[in-house]
């Protein structure tokens, strides 16, 4: 069984703490344990100060620095495996596996060594252990920090170390869903004429998906590919009926040049003669590669930049004017896998590439 009160030795090498910080089971709701383990080790830590709200840990540099960057991932996991139970790791040749592997233990790890060996950093940081990313927004630890402590999270650049096969992934896509709605009337089927179906005028919208091109969009310098389709469908009450409504949920994935109202106006011109009611929008970021900072982080890590088609929690720093890319250990495609697994060699190049981002001053590389 694992300790009561379980402890993190940043002293270990950054696979063996992926692991240990992996063996603190953390699933989302459920991140105290791992984040008293956090807070114990960064209080450690005398060059930062460390607070704690909630199961968020916030530890933070106070040097006077021209810039600040935030360096954030969260705590939480997807629910172990059901027949298979994935925890503890292993190590299986020269991969690690184990729940938290790839999303995002690997990079809560490197954010543990990265405080512990740069005490003077050419600028402050704020580092952000954060809970709740797996699960509803409105229990996402960092959109809380933002709404009632955004102060924390100012700062001129950030990196969330989310898992990008150790790439860097600038900004992010935005997502927006909407019901596109028909409305029939309801008779017995053996007697159509009587009614009107509303699943056949669904063919329409169907089509007009179908037809669709998206967007290949340059922001910054990255292309972000735009998608439109259809994600959920329903309409009927009975097997002897002509429905008389029918929904067809559609996503849109959009390129961060557009805003979330932009958006909006740009699905109802493509569904233009039918109703569509928005479910929920969440505007994407712009990479800000053009930014000094986010400029030194790409020459420091010297590695390919390429957009994020995904919808990430840089899109909160983007809200509050703060260009963020995504770069961590670990294959996104493997993540919430029951035998989820990364590369042990990915956790020592991502470390290795942020110690000579954060070693090297301002306006030049390390």
């Amino acid at each position: 069984m694992p300790p009561a009160h379980p402890t993190l030795d940043l002293r270990l090498d950054v696979v063996d703490l992926t692991a240990a910080v992996c063996d603190i089971e953390s699933v989302s709701g459920a991140e105290g344990p791992l984040a008293d383990a956090v807070e114990a080790a960064l209080r450690e830590l005398a060059h930062l100060q460390v607070e704690r709200i909630g199961h968020t840990v916030v530890a933070r540099t106070e040097l006077g620095r021209a810039e600040r960057v935030v360096v954030a991932g969260h705590l939480d996991t997807v629910p172990l495996a059901r027949l298979a139970p994935n925890l503890p790791t292993r190590r299986v040749g020269e991969d690690l596996v184990g729940r938290g592997t790839v999303d995002m233990k690997g990079g809560v790890a490197v954010m543990l060594r990265l405080a512990a060996l740069v005490p003077e950093p050419g600028r402050d940081l704020t580092f952000l252990f954060y809970d709740c990313e797996e699960v509803d927004a409105a229990r996402n630890g960092l959109r809380r920090l933002a709404d009632e402590r955004p102060e924390l999270l100012a700062a001129d650049f950030a990196v969330l170390m989310e898992p990008t096969a150790g790439l860097v992934e600038g900004g992010c896509n935005g997502t927006l869903r909407v019901a596109v709605r028909t409305t029939g009337i309801a008779a017995h089927s053996a007697r159509p004429w009587m009614g009107h179906n509303a699943i056949h005028d669904a063919g329409e919208i169907l089509a007009r998906l179908t037809a669709y091109r998206a967007r290949v969009v340059e922001v910054d310098g990255l292309a972000y590919r735009e998608a439109l389709q259809a994600v959920l469908i329903g309409g009927g009450t009975a097997a002897n009926v002509i429905p008389d409504a029918c929904v067809v949920t559609v996503n849109h994935r959009y390129a961060p040049d557009r805003s979330e109202d932009e958006a909006v106006a740009h699905v109802r011109e493509v569904f233009d003669g039918f109703e569509v009611e928005v479910l929920d929008n969440a505007g994407g970021a712009r990479p800000g590669l053009d930014r000094p900072a986010a400029r030194d982080f790409v020459a420091a890590l010297d590695l390919p930049v390429r957009a994020k088609e995904g919808w990430t929690d840089v899109a909160r720093f983007a809200r509050l004017g703060v260009p963020a890319v995504n770069f961590g250990p670990g294959d996104p495609l493997l993540a919430h896998m029951d035998d989820e697994r990364a590369p042990i060699g990915q956790y020592a190049a991502a470390e290795a590439a942020m110690l000579r981002w954060l070693r090297g001053a301002p306006g030049g590389v390390a």
